[in-house]
Formats: structure tokens, C-alpha cells, sequence
């Protein structure tokens, strides 16, 4: 790996009438998967970004999205180049 890499876990709430539509739209972005998911309209979200600029950015674009109502991020990791770790 020749460039640091983040790791961020979110919680995307959606209205459950539009949860169907929100995923489809969160599957059309990048470096971004869906998990595990509820029928009360909650989703597990992993993505990847190379900075933490990135991963605010990418919350902002998911919470404007028809039907969302709130994404919280839940985990953030970053992954140094190697020879980087001490």
C-alpha cells in the first residue's frame, strides 16, 4: 500500500417507505458497500477514502439523498503505507 487509507463504518437511517431507493442510490457510489440492514429502514455502510476530508464529504452527499434521514459514522480507521508503522 503506497498511500495511507481510511476505513470508515456508517449508519445510514432512511424512511422505510424509500429504503429501497436509498440503497439503490448507495450502491451507485464508489469504494462504498452495503452490510447489514433492518427493516425499520437502518443500513451498515463500510467505505474507503483517502482522507477524512473525503469521508465528510461522502456523509454530506449520502444525507442529501431523497429518503435519508440521518447518517452517523461509527467507526474510522486509518491504515498507514507500509513502512510506516513503527
Amino acid at each position: 500500500m503506497d498511500e495511507a487509507l481510511h476505513i470508515a463504518s456508517l449508519v445510514v437511517l432512511a424512511r422505510p417507505e424509500l429504503f429501497e431507493a436509498v440503497k439503490a442510490n448507495l450502491r451507485l457510489l464508489d469504494n462504498l458497500e452495503l452490510h447489514q440492514q433492518s427493516a425499520a429502514g437502518k443500513v451498515v455502510v463500510v467505505l474507503e477514502a483517502v482522507d477524512e476530508q473525503q469521508i465528510l464529504q461522502r456523509i454530506e452527499q449520502i444525507n442529501s439523498m431523497p429518503g435519508v434521514l440521518n447518517t452517523a459514522l461509527i467507526y474510522h480507521e486509518l491504515l498507514a503505507p507500509e513502512g510506516d508503522c513503527p
